[in-house]
């Protein structure tokens, strides 16, 4: 991994890339998702002096918002948004970002969203220091709001840190079996928005166990979508992606799908493609796919990451009907059949 001294001017983005208006898709939050952006916004506005293409860059690594829109979607499925789900929407975004620039770091990722990363532009050494600066100003903002805000939110960083830290450790442990890569995924991804779903519905007056159903909702959601951003590192595009892909098989990390082709492909197969995997043999690619058709695995990822989704529409039943619940039932069919 790269230290390359820092630039003086954010990296070319190419043509068409940009920043994506905020609440797309999620129009009876839209505005409270663009409340939730000007408040992260306002919060980094201190450091545009000095590092203004870095801050600016940091645009880019915004998608769809889901985090913050599930977060004010369940809100206002309860009862209504307040200006305590605006920041909280604000931190668990800024923390989201923070994964963001570490994961790039730790995956040597050279795209993010169609764009540079930011440890292509600016190196590693600035890439950990952001991120450490995104972390500490999230959970500044959440002691705004109160004590409780920072314990929810503090356990779901922890999860997601030790989600994060047994991933990198279990690199190349080919032997990884499904209740581990789990364990991971349950953090690194999970783990925040069932954070989201429990803030959303706590401050918005829910009852202890209507928040319990709709953090089981963010959970479940998270599953399914990391099953389905482990899919598309295996069989995506990087045009539709617009991220590096390819990085997991690299760096040895196992995933849903590869896992079980393994238990799946006779002895002998399997111990030949581990070694191919830890010898990062060429044509080791379209060799995984192969062993991928032949025992169906990534039929078998998309039915997990289905039961996951359905697991997710299951919790919402606590809401009454409406359009936010129309909505987030239909986030939970997106994350299975998105391509990017």
């Amino acid at each position: 991994m790269g230290t390359a001294t820092p630039a003086l001017s954010p990296p070319a983005a190419p043509a068409g890339a940009g920043y994506r208006p905020p609440g797309l898709g999620f129009a009876p939050v839209a505005a409270d998702v663009a409340e939730a952006d000007r408040i992260l916004d306002h919060t980094l506005s201190a450091y545009r002096s000095p590092f203004g293409p870095l801050i600016e860059h940091l645009r880019h690594y915004r998608g769809k918002r889901l985090r913050p829109a599930l977060l004010l979607l369940t809100a206002k499925a309860v009862g209504k948004v307040t200006p305590q789900h605006h920041t909280l929407a604000a931190a668990v975004e800024m923390i989201h970002t923070a994964t963001l620039v570490h994961d790039d770091v730790l995956d040597e990722a050279e795209l993010r969203r169609h764009v540079p990363t930011v440890n292509a532009g600016w190196g590693n050494k600035v890439s950990i220091l952001l991120g450490d600066m995104l972390f500490t100003h999230a959970f500044h903002l959440a002691s705004t709001v109160d004590r409780r805000a920072c314990e929810v939110i503090g356990e779901a960083t922890n999860r997601v840190c030790a989600g994060e830290l047994r991933q990198v450790t279990e690199r190349g442990n080919l032997h990884l079996t499904e209740a581990d890569y789990f364990a991971v995924i349950d953090g690194k991804t999970a783990a925040l928005t069932e954070c989201c779903g429990r803030l959303g519905g706590l401050y918005a007056g829910a009852s202890e166990e209507v928040a319990g159903r709709l953090a089981g909702f963010g959970r479940n959601l998270g599953l399914a979508f990391q099953i389905a951003d482990d899919l598309l590192d295996l069989v995506g595009t990087e045009d539709a992606a617009g991220k590096t892909l390819g990085t997991d098989l690299e760096q040895q990390k196992l995933t849903l799908p590869v896992i079980h082709s393994l238990n799946r492909l006779p002895a002998v197969d399997a111990d030949a493609l581990r070694a191919a995997v830890r010898a990062g043999e060429a044509g080791l690619g379209r060799r995984v796919l192969h062993a991928l058709e032949k025992t169906q695995s990534v039929a078998y990822a998309r039915r997990r990451a289905e039961e996951f989704a359905r697991a997710a529409r299951q919790e919402l039943e606590c809401l009454p009907r409406g359009e936010c619940r129309l909505i987030l039932e239909a986030m939970t069919d997106w994350t299975t059949r998105r391509e990017k």
